[in-house]
């Protein structure tokens, strides 16, 4: 498969599951505001089985988002594939640093990312 293909693929893969969280969302929005005026649907909330369900998908979710976060510093940065286009103020900037600072300001702001989110509440 060629690489643009398998790009479109990709992107339309994100733009379905994108789609679907969406309206998952919207559904559990709406069960999160019937449920206090149904004692059945708050209980069958409660259920272990949608709290596993509603757990892994959290679980899944942080684990992207945290990819997502790492993935779009190394695409923007171009440290790590070496001489991609950059926006000219980018550009500018990476000739008067070392290539080995942007890749040492990546990691250390990933490690301050994990270190902020592992103790925070959730919104």
């Amino acid at each position: 498969m060629a690489s643009n293909e398998y790009l479109d693929d990709v992107h339309v893969r994100m733009l379905r599951v994108t789609e679907d969280l969406r309206a998952i969302q919207q559904e559990l929005n709406c069960a999160a505001m019937q449920a206090p005026n149904d004692p059945e649907l708050m209980e069958s909330l409660a259920r272990l089985p949608e709290i596993e369900s509603l757990e892994m998908l959290k679980s899944a979710l942080d684990q992207m988002r945290h990819f997502l976060w790492f993935y779009v510093q190394v695409m923007t940065t171009g440290s790590e594939a070496g001489d991609r286009p950059q926006p000219a103020h980018k550009a500018q900037h990476r000739h008067q640093e070392p290539l080995g600072k942007y890749n040492s300001l990546t990691e250390a702001a990933l490690i301050r990312h994990f270190a902020n989110t592992k103790n925070r509440k959730p919104n």
